[in-house]
């Protein structure tokens, strides 16, 4: 796998590697036949993955691409940074995609755009096939959990803003981001990887629907024998997700808005301290029990308050939480929770899973988890699979450092660099 990756682009001197004869192999994206031989290397299951989730109601000679060439064409070049189906003419006669698909269309080519449009709007929006789209991602990220020797697993919960095209099945007016948009929501792990993800309407709360996506990871790992915890901003400050997550026994850290009552138990705070200002932050914390007139017992709640020079007023924010740490150290346990919005901000740029321009609600619920399955192929083979110096690269870099990047190759060492891709080892079960 890093063989192909250093023949590709010179990492120390980070620009695309030259051979010194100058021999150039046009349209050939190396990138992409790492990640498809990363997706053999750590997901040997995912053929018999798609057949088990995914089912073809085609007939006789209309099955002329399989369904896995299919999805890994949709698939990959969303990862490869093509926004829609609009590339797809060009890209069927481009050796990677070729490469990347079953041997037995190399010689014919890849999908054109119609039949791809078929697939992702006619075939996938089947009830059986959305569902198993679903299955299929998780199943994806699965594969690498077994890797995973953590007891301990961090769930992020938050949702997003999609904008449309026009007046698209389920588009509403969202008041807090002030357009018409969809309003998908998104679960994280502490990796990056993508668990689920759900479009909805615009004009639902940010926490709706948040059971189905929260609670059925929960049971899985549980099942697993790992511990869970859970953070989430002030939308999903609710009672009953409290409840829920207390009655599982999961960790949590939930941002609350602040109102007079909570401001009222911390007032000593709240006075600036006497004497010249410091240039830096002044932070207290504080940690107290608080019961809101919705809730059935009281719960702690942790408070940070910041003086910041030249602000006349100070930064409060509460965090409701079970958990049993510092005051300060939940609320550095609670932060960590912003990298979940620089992952949603990568699936948008890097794999467009915002682009979503079907007129039908159900065509673009397939195409959101064509683009999450497209993220997280590729956040795996970041953190799996590249070597360490780059594996904080954004998927962007990837792409353009990597993915885009026309192998600069030695005709001699073309044929080495696959066969050892085609040599990596498979792991066993």
């Amino acid at each position: 796998m890093l063989v192909a990756i250093e023949f590709a682009y010179d990492i120390g001197a980070n620009r695309p590697r030259r051979n010194p004869r100058g021999f150039r192999l046009l349209a050939f994206t190396v990138g992409l036949l790492v990640g498809r031989a990363n997706e053999r290397t750590f997901n040997e299951r995912l053929e018999k993955l798609i057949e088990e989730h995914l089912s073809d109601s085609r007939q006789g000679l209309n099955k002329q691409m399989t369904v896995t060439d299919l999805l890994r064409q949709s698939v990959y070049s969303r990862l490869a940074g093509y926004e829609d189906l609009n590339d797809a003419e060009r890209l069927a006669a481009d050796p990677t995609f070729r490469l990347i698909s079953s041997q037995r269309i190399w010689g014919r080519g890849a999908a054109l755009t119609s039949t791809l449009h078929w697939f992702e709007t006619e075939l996938l929006t089947k009830e059986e096939n959305l569902i198993g789209l679903m299955a299929l991602n998780r199943e994806t990220v699965g594969q690498a959990d077994c890797l995973d020797s953590s007891d301990r697993v961090v769930l992020d919960m938050d949702s997003s803003q999609s904008p449309v095209h026009g007046e698209q099945e389920g588009s509403a007016y969202n008041g807090h981001f002030e357009s018409v948009c969809y309003h998908p929501l998104f679960l994280f792990n502490s990796h990056g990887d993508c668990l689920a993800a759900k479009l909805r309407p615009g004009n639902l709360h940010s926490a709706e629907d948040w059971d189905e996506l929260l609670l059925p990871e929960i049971e899985r790992q549980r099942a697993e024998g790992k511990q869970v915890a859970f953070r989430a901003d002030a939308a999903f400050a609710k009672p009953e997700i409290y409840g829920a997550l207390e009655k599982r026994g999961v960790k949590y850290a939930i941002r609350i808005p602040a109102n007079e009552n909570l401001e009222r138990d911390i007032a000593e705070l709240l006075t600036r301290p006497v004497g010249r200002p410091s240039h830096k932050p002044v932070v207290w914390y504080k940690g107290f029990l608080y019961q809101a007139a919705s809730w059935k017992m009281a719960r702690r709640v942790v408070a940070k308050v910041e003086f910041h020079f030249g602000e006349l007023f100070p930064r409060v924010g509460f965090i409701v939480t079970n958990l049993s740490l510092p005051s300060r150290a939940v609320v550095r346990f609670y932060n960590k929770r912003g990298t979940a919005e620089q992952w949603i901000k990568e699936g948008k740029q890097a794999t467009h899973w915002t682009r979503l321009s079907c007129h039908r609600f159900r065509a673009n619920e397939a195409r959101l988890q064509l683009s999450l399955l497209a993220y997280n192929l590729g956040n795996l083979w970041r953190r799996m699979v590249l070597p360490k110096r780059i594996d904080a690269w954004s998927l962007t870099s990837l792409q353009q450092r990597l993915v885009k990047t026309e192998g600069h190759l030695h005709r001699r060492l073309f044929g080495q660099m696959l066969g050892r891709i085609s040599a990596l080892p498979v792991p066993s079960g």
